[in-house]
């Protein structure tokens, strides 16, 4: 082993980024001579404090690293005085400051990032019933008698049910606080904020007089990958902002078995894990009230869905169960917390609702994007698919309606991607790829034109591919008969362009400079691809059916994937490409009109009820399409809504002796289909 193979392994998250150095390199030159998007105004000097970076320690199998607790040079006195004087968030070092002693796992949070993530998450317009679970009521309130003595509580408790129709109304002790300094302020009229979703209505807070203020309420969905949030207007139903970030927890593993791993390996590990996504869901809280400029504390209540293992994450379970089978939830049914009790900073009296989860893999974002896209509803036969790290895939209509879901990993967010990048402004995210001459152009992430238009920047910095580019890429390369059916790379020679250039045993298409689209990264879209596939065939199974009416692409990433692109490489059954649309963050959606609509909350519960799931796990078939499907598009299923593809052939063993390295040995997996 030499002494460069010796050298400490550093992991750089969420960029993936890795590489070897010498024990004593800042943490900071490190990132710069790999190219990890990590910010330093002051030179390394310890004074800007932009390269404040969060180190990760434990077991991370994922990385195949354990970090010990030495991994990083103890604080200095740079650190201890930045520290001091400004602050430094627990467990936060200096990039600058940090040297390197061991192998390590890096995270660069947004804020100490060049350019910050673009979380591709938006409030869908949609027309939602106003009748959201808090409310404001003005009532006016009789005056204390002598003669028939009763609490200030208790004529507050009869004026409302007098005058609102609120039975049963109750106030605990913080409404004692507030009560009498609010009646006598008001000249015996207040304003009361009542949440009305329980088993009694809650008094949240008093004003004096007719408030004329606002009430406010957050919609959230956890993703795996990133945490978006809607703030809504609790009186007029308009979202006031929108807001994202990269969620944290991608630091202890990108996919969510990784992250049931860490928890399982690491003692206190769910606990990390849960203090990161509680952090996150504050942090967004306050950045969605800083952008609609009110304050947070005017956030009475907040609707959340996310995946199972989020879901209990958040909740502070321990998502071990979730990880082998049978996958058993500690709850599916929809859950009523106070905010406290997960740590969450609005309104001291704000309340949660959780969404149900469908079943072990399918969770309460599953059910918000059917609460959303009312698949349940549809005369037609409807496939719904909420791309991501793990797919969630909803078949039915008004007669009945399946659900399953599907490991598809994370090559479609741009990570196992040779040149890849989640979604961020330098990114590649369009491309189009000439028949005849087999050049490309595309467009990046923050510039309107095509690379090969006079308004493309000439100083425009090309940082990576992200999910929707290697999307398109890939199938611009099989359309351009660059890529045969088995997704095999051709030479030169075969595809008639010096754009396909030897990568050792096999090829690679020259996308850009050092952007290659390589044999791995084909391979890793196939995995992905094949799996989303056999998930919606297998309920197809279930139906009886070989065809589907329509198809919606939800999710951040689903809202940016082309269908015709999609279609060619084989991700969604054939449909007739007017008929495949997108839903955008249909989760968000649904977690909105929960958070609006009091009553659609009854209405999802009864529907996950309602609700067959299939699990891929042990049905024989899955295996089956999966297999079929790593074709492009695929193997047997005939796909009419398409131009006919290309019917190239490439061999792999010819190109090799066609460039003088015949190995006398069989194909290894860079050379055969996935």
């Amino acid at each position: 082993m030499t002494k460069a193979e010796r050298d400490p392994l550093v992991i750089f998250t969420p960029s993936g980024k890795r590489g070897r150095f010498p024990v004593g390199t800042p943490v900071l030159t490190a990132a710069r001579q790999i190219g990890v998007d990590l910010d330093s105004v002051c030179g390394g000097r310890g004074i800007c404090s932009k390269c404040q970076v969060s180190p990760a320690y434990g077991a991370f199998p994922k990385h195949g690293v354990t970090v010990a607790a030495d991994a990083l040079s103890p604080v200095n006195a740079v650190e201890e005085r930045y520290d001091r004087i400004r602050g430094l968030a627990p467990g936060r070092r200096l990039g600058c400051q940090a040297l390197i002693q061991g192998d390590l796992v890096v995270d660069v949070p947004p804020e100490s990032q060049v350019h910050r993530q673009v979380v591709r998450k938006r409030a869908e317009a949609r027309a939602i019933t106003l009748d959201p679970a808090t409310r404001l009521h003005y009532v006016e309130v009789a005056e204390p008698d002598m003669h028939e003595p009763s609490g200030d509580l208790q004529r507050l408790e009869r004026a409302l049910a007098e005058q609102w129709g609120l039975e049963g109304v109750k106030g605990d002790l913080r409404t004692l606080q507030m009560l009498q300094p609010a009646l006598r302020a008001g000249a015996w009229k207040v304003t009361c904020a009542v949440h009305r979703d329980g088993p009694e209505p809650r008094i949240l807070h008093v004003w004096p007089g007719f408030y004329e203020g606002g009430i406010y309420g957050l919609a959230i969905d956890i993703g795996s990958t990133t945490i978006a949030g809607h703030l809504c207007d609790l009186q007029t139903g308009e979202v006031l902002a929108s807001t994202g970030m990269m969620n944290p927890q991608i630091r202890f593993g990108e996919d969510l078995m990784s992250r049931v791993s860490y928890a399982m390996l690491n003692q206190g590990g769910a606990r990390e894990l849960t203090g990161a996504v509680r952090a996150a869901l504050n942090d967004l809280a306050g950045q969605a009230a800083t952008d609609a400029g009110i304050a947070r504390e005017l956030i009475f209540e907040a609707v959340i869905v996310g995946n199972p293992i989020m879901h209990h994450l958040v909740l502070g379970i321990d998502p071990t169960e979730l990880g082998m089978a049978p996958f058993a939830l500690a709850t599916a049914d929809a859950l009523n917390l106070w905010a406290e009790e997960i740590e969450l900073r609005l309104h001291p009296d704000a309340r949660i609702y959780v969404l149900p989860c469908i079943a072990g893999h399918v969770g309460a974002d599953a059910a918000a994007v059917a609460l959303s896209e009312a698949p349940d509803r549809s005369e037609e036969l409807m496939l719904v698919v909420d791309v991501g790290t793990n797919a969630e895939i909803l078949l039915g209509n008004r007669e009945r309606l399946l659900a399953c879901s599907s490991p598809t990993g994370p090559a479609f967010e741009g990570a196992q991607i040779s040149s890849g990048q989640r979604a961020a402004p330098g990114a590649i995210e369009r491309v189009e790829i000439d028949p005849v001459s087999k050049e490309p152009r595309f467009r990046i992430i923050g510039v309107e034109a095509w690379s090969d238009e006079p308004d493309f920047p000439p100083d425009a910095r090309v940082t990576g591919i992200c999910g929707s580019g290697i999307i398109e890429a890939i199938a611009e390369m099989r359309t351009a008969g660059i890529l045969d059916a088995s997704g095999l790379i051709g030479s030169p020679e075969q595809t008639a362009t010096s754009r396909c250039v030897p990568q050792g045993r096999t090829h690679a298409y020259r996308l850009h400079d050092d952007i290659l689209v390589t044999q791995g990264d084909v391979r890793a879209i196939q995995l992905g691809k094949s799996a989303l596939y056999a998930g919606a065939r297998l309920l197809m199974d279930q139906l009886g059916t070989d065809t589907v009416d329509r198809i919606v692409l939800a999710g951040a990433f689903g809202a940016h994937i082309s269908p015709r692109h999609a279609m060619i490489l084989g991700m969604i059954p054939d449909c007739d490409l007017a008929r495949v649309s997108s839903a955008g963050n249909a989760a968000g959606t649904g977690a909105r009109i929960a958070l609006l609509n009091v009553a659609a909350r009854r209405e999802v519960e009864a529907l996950v009820g309602r609700i067959h799931k299939v699990e891929t796990a042990i049905e024989p078939r899955f295996q089956e399409h999966f297999v079929a499907a790593n074709a492009i598009p695929h193997a047997t299923a005939p796909f009419p809504h398409l131009d006919p593809l290309p019917a190239v052939s490439f061999n792999a063993e010819q190109g090799r002796r066609r460039r003088g390295r015949v190995a006398d040995r069989s194909p290894d997996a860079t050379d055969a289909p996935a």
